[in-house]
């Protein structure tokens, strides 16, 4: 472990949040130093509860709550309220997830938090954003992947809309409410007083599909669901191999989709005037799905594999998750890391997302028991 103080030390982060968007943007600081107290309800978090379990302890929070400190209050009582401001004093960004109007009817309302902090940093994530007609529904981040587009341009041409299997919304918001941390704590480094981020997630993920509402507006063209395919390039497909193994094939660049079809024996497709441009080849998508995939059809997964790298042509084997953890590239860059924890031992988890050179982050223990750190910081000792 490096003795480099890692980049985010010396901040502190209330992670208020419940299930995955906002705690997922609060890990991603803690990973990089930040001082994360994750204050919980007496029950605790509910993701607590969630996937699956190692001596009835959730391996989904040991790695979601990973570098926190946990600290049990009621926020809905004075007692647990008084002790939350107590915590905001010395807080340079809190994050949080409650329906709007939750904190507020609390007592801890945005401007109830500045008067106690002018410098706080408060992110607030939701479903629909603080404000609008839907703002007070209940949501998660499945209705953003309906609301968003998403789910509609998703699945097979003949099938319904298909929804991510993991929670893809809040990953994305999470990121994002991340980002506007790190602006907000930059602004205020310039300007002296902190702000509100509005983090909506059904906004920041219709803003990571790319142009589809751009499109729409100018030309009045709806994404259409084309399964494993690409609107924007071909060939772009998962293929089936002759030994019932699968990979992927990916053609974004001109010269790759050049190699690719000069390997399947189809070097003439080069000569065709929609070759030239990614969208030409989308169009030609049934051509070129043909092509390589009644050549992949004949051969092993190695075997493919082996040919398209010789070629210098883009293609991954399809893996499931054993397969992720024996791979060599993965293992070479020491993808996992065993981490101590007081309840199962060790804990061994995706490590770090992406590496500094000079201040690297770390991952110093898994999600704590609920309340373990209370008395720390209030203290009292939770039961």
């Amino acid at each position: 472990m490096s003795d480099t103080p890692p980049p985010l030390a010396g901040l502190t982060v209330i992670d208020a949040s419940t299930l995955f968007a906002g705690p997922f943007a609060a890990r991603l600081l803690g990973d990089y130093g930040a001082e994360v107290i994750k204050v919980e309800a007496p029950a605790g978090d509910p993701v607590r509860g969630f996937g699956h379990a190692q001596n009835d302890v959730s391996l989904l929070w040991k790695v979601l709550g990973r570098n926190k400190k946990s600290v049990v209050l009621d926020l809905r009582e004075s007692a647990g309220a008084e002790s939350f401001l107590r915590l905001v004093r010395r807080a340079d960004a809190l994050i949080e997830n409650f329906r709007p109007g939750t904190l507020e009817r609390w007592g801890l309302g945005p401007e109830v938090l500045a008067e106690a902090n002018p410098r706080l940093v408060l992110a607030r994530v939701t479903t629909f954003g603080q404000d609008g007609p839907y703002a007070r529904r209940p949501g998660f981040g499945t209705l953003a992947e309906a609301m968003s587009g998403l789910a509609a341009m998703s699945g097979e041409p003949d099938g319904p809309p298909a929804l991510p299997s993991f929670p893809l919304g809040d990953a994305v918001a999470g990121l994002h409410a991340a980002l506007a941390v790190l602006i907000g704590l930059r602004a205020r480094d310039t300007n002296g007083t902190g702000q509100v981020a509005d983090v909506a997630i059904a906004e920041t993920l219709i803003g990571t599909l790319g142009a589809q509402l751009t499109v729409y507006e100018h030309l009045g063209v709806k994404p259409e669901r084309i399964g494993n395919r690409s609107h924007n390039s071909a060939p772009r497909n998962v293929y089936r191999c002759a030994d019932g193994r699968w990979v992927a094939v990916s053609a974004s660049a001109l010269s790759i989709a050049e190699r690719i079809v000069r390997l399947v024996g189809r070097p003439e497709l080069v000569a065709e005037p929609w070759f030239a441009t990614g969208s030409g080849r989308a169009a030609h998508r049934e051509v070129l799905d043909d092509a390589v995939r009644s050549w992949i059809a004949t051969r092993k997964r190695d075997e493919v594999v082996t040919a398209f790298e010789k070629a210098q042509a883009a293609v991954a084997p399809i893996y499931e998750v054993d397969d992720v953890l024996n791979d060599p590239q993965f293992r070479a860059r020491g993808l996992t890391v065993e981490v101590p924890d007081a309840e199962l031992g060790t804990v061994r988890m995706p490590g770090l997302p992406f590496r500094l050179s000079a201040t690297p982050g770390r991952i110093d223990w898994a999600g704590p028991r609920v309340g373990e750190h209370t008395e720390e910081f209030t203290g009292e000792t939770e039961a």
